[in-house]
């Protein structure tokens, strides 16, 4: 096999288990699709896949790099996307004893939209997921990257996170999920506020 081949394999592979770990994506694409509708999970998903996107893409042009060559980088990036997954937080916190309307076909395409925005600005608001895929990309790429490559990585990366993503939408806007989630809906969203709000902390202390 070819060994840029082989890279694109590999990388692909290790950026899949990445996705599928637990974190706040997961928290924010399971909880629109239990929450709203499947469209809407479906939009959360495309979002990470977009934001995947560029994140891949400033990991190839050297984030890594440039963030232990500036060291207050590194901090202001960490301590915005700390803030945001805690404003996250503190509205699911907020709207967790608000009763629930399931979005329905009239309202689908603004619920679609805005999913795709949200899940697209927390992909991209955390820092240690670009750092993370530089640290991939620069154990598994080979020495010389060709030009190809900064089109073919970004958009394996799209597609790893927004097929993952798309399954769970999908998996989780079943009805049994659905009804679940709807009946102890209060203590699912402070469950899911609170991991947001530590995941927020540890990111700005750490």
């Amino acid at each position: 096999m070819d060994a840029a081949v082989l890279s694109v394999v590999t990388i692909g592979g290790a950026l899949a288990l990445g996705a599928m770990s637990p974190g706040p994506s997961f928290i924010l694409v399971a909880r629109t699709a239990v929450a709203s509708s499947r469209r809407a999970g479906m939009g959360a998903a495309l979002g990470m896949g977009v934001g995947s996107v560029i994140i891949s893409l400033i990991a190839l042009l050297g984030l890594h790099t440039l963030l232990a060559a500036v060291p207050w980088l590194w901090l202001a990036l960490k301590t915005g996307g700390g803030i945001y997954l805690l404003w996250m937080a503190f509205k699911m916190f907020r709207g967790a004893r608000q009763p629930l309307h399931v979005t329905t076909e009239a309202n689908a395409g603004k619920s679609f939209r805005r999913a795709f925005l949200t899940a697209f600005g927390t992909q991209i608001s955390n820092p240690k997921t670009a750092v993370v895929f530089a640290g991939i990309f620069a154990a598994l790429l080979p020495a010389h990257i060709t030009p190809m490559m900064y089109v073919t990585l970004p958009v394996v990366s799209m597609l790893v996170d927004g097929l993952w993503y798309a399954f769970v939408a999908y998996a989780l806007s079943s009805s049994g999920p659905r009804n679940t989630y709807l009946r102890y809906k209060a203590a699912f969203d402070r469950i899911g506020g609170s991991v947001m709000a530590l995941l927020g902390i540890r990111l700005i202390v750490k």
